[in-house]
């Protein structure tokens, strides 16, 4: 009996020891045709969500795989490849046509632009979750930056100011707006962690109050008499600038290590969380991928264009702004940001639509924190290397919609869930702002400016503190 019962235990425990040498089922379209992933020892380890099974560079497959793109509007958006020769023959055939160029361009940028998005969206799905969600933000982020240092060079300071702001609103107003209404319009709540939505509206708050600094000083010093003529006060401004520009630069690097180090294991957590409820993660599991070397060829090829089209760009914004009634205030605030953050928009949109509303905030409020921490500081310290007078001296209009866009903005984050309504009244403001800068008029209109400017001075200075007052007092600081 105990040989039969031993033999019993034996014939029960035979099946957990064939158990522990079969290898795991397939998961993925990759280890479906190239067998079972076999874990990579070395100081490169790719992520499985990004193993794309094959390396090196296939052509077919690489274009193939950019066609299909993330989701059906970047898909869309591939149509509008033919447009980029046609953009970039027009600005030497063309010359004497500046809306045409112009609108070439604009219309050329955003593949483009997608293109850079699709590439580090693939790169950052081979990194760990939050070095993965800062690398594909900043990658980004590349438009922006091509773009302000080309308006830089040809020392479009205003343009450039407004652009800074405009990219803010944009991501804040716009881009989270449609986020939340494409997260409402499939189900009846979406939901986020506070450590998302709480540490990225106070840094925005910090950020905005930190970027209105010089403009608040300059408003200040202008209608009180101090004796200062407008050189020395513009030279103050100047060096308030510089200064403000270095600690945002700090602060964003404090951030930076507060996610990345000391705070990394919420943040992976959270992100996980998100890729489980995925509600396509299946189908993006069984998606063919690129290789890290087609990701780095895709970003190269897409940032030549890039730099290519926004030269071409930012060579007939004085033509249109001058010849065709578009005021600087909606070329900056609305027409630049619009067409540098499409690949953000693009990529938060379908994240929200998957019901990952985490990736899709990180995209929205970590890509404003980058514009207002380290792109706009960065064009700051540029302008001072180059002994360029580009500073933070905002429009009181711009500087005041950011102040209550934020304030808007922070509310809604603050019970931690979205529905559709809340994302079309976030559009709503935005339109609305849109509306007032497309009449807004351009700072050489000066026409009677002089003469209301003494009376309308102490006014406006009035008014800006009214709604800083109201502000401080909303945030419970006062």
């Amino acid at each position: 009996m105990a040989a039969h019962g031993d033999g019993v235990r034996e014939k029960a425990s035979r099946p957990s020891h064939l158990s522990e040498r079969e290898p795991a089922l397939p998961k993925t379209r990759q280890e479906i045709v190239n067998g079972p992933k076999v874990e990579k020892k070395g100081l490169i380890r790719v992520k499985t969500a990004g193993e794309s099974g094959r390396c090196g560079i296939h052509p077919l497959q690489f274009l193939a795989i950019i066609w299909r793109s993330s989701s059906r509007v970047s898909k869309a958006v591939n149509i509008l490849w033919p447009v980029v020769p046609a953009a970039i023959a027009a600005s030497y055939a063309l010359r004497d046509h500046p809306v045409v160029i112009f609108t070439l361009a604009y219309i050329a940028m955003v593949p483009c632009a997608n293109l850079i998005g699709f590439a580090g969206q693939e790169l950052a799905r081979k990194m760990p979750h939050m070095l993965g969600v800062l690398t594909e933000t900043t990658i980004a982020s590349t438009v922006e930056i091509i773009l302000f240092m080309i308006l830089l060079d040809q020392s479009q300071f205003y343009v450039i100011q407004a652009a800074i702001l405009g990219s803010i609103l944009a991501n804040m107003l716009l881009c989270l707006g449609l986020c939340f209404f494409a997260a409402g319009l499939r189900r009846e709540e979406a939901t986020f962690h506070a450590a998302v939505s709480e540490v990225g509206s106070n840094l925005l708050l910090i950020a905005g109050l930190g970027l209105a600094i010089p403009t608040v000083f300059e408003r200040s010093v202008m209608n009180s008499d101090f004796g200062l003529t407008t050189e020395d006060i513009a030279d103050r401004v100047l060096h308030i600038s510089r200064i403000i520009s270095i600690l945002m630069l700090i602060a964003y690097g404090v951030f930076l290590f507060f996610q990345m180090h000391t705070h990394h294991g919420i943040y992976d957590e959270v992100f996980e969380l998100d890729e489980e409820r995925d509600a396509d993660g299946h189908k993006d599991r069984a998606k063919a991928k690129l290789t890290l070397t087609e990701c780095i060829l895709a970003l190269a090829i897409s940032v030549a264009l890039v730099t290519l089209i926004a030269i071409a760009l930012v060579n007939e914004i004085p033509a249109i702004v001058e010849k065709h009634h578009i005021s600087d205030p909606f070329m900056g605030l609305i027409l630049v940001p619009l067409v540098e953050k499409a690949a953000e928009h693009l990529t938060a949109i379908d994240e929200a639509w998957d019901n990952q509303v985490n990736f899709a905030l990180s995209h929205c409020i970590g890509a404003t924190i980058q514009t207002a921490m380290l792109n706009a500081p960065l064009v700051i310290i540029v302008g001072w290397i180059r002994v360029m007078p580009m500073d933070l001296n905002f429009e009181l209009f711009d500087i005041v919609m950011l102040i209550l866009a934020v304030i808007t903005v922070g509310n809604v984050l603050r019970d931690q869930k979205s529905d559709y309504l809340e994302g079309f009244l976030c559009i709503t403001v935005y339109v609305a702002i849109a509306a007032a800068a497309f009449y807004f008029p351009n700072p050489h209109e000066e026409g009677g400016q002089e003469a209301a400017g003494g009376a309308t001075g102490e006014a406006t200075g009035e008014a800006a503190g009214e709604v800083a007052t109201h502000a401080l007092r909303h945030l419970g600081l006062l």
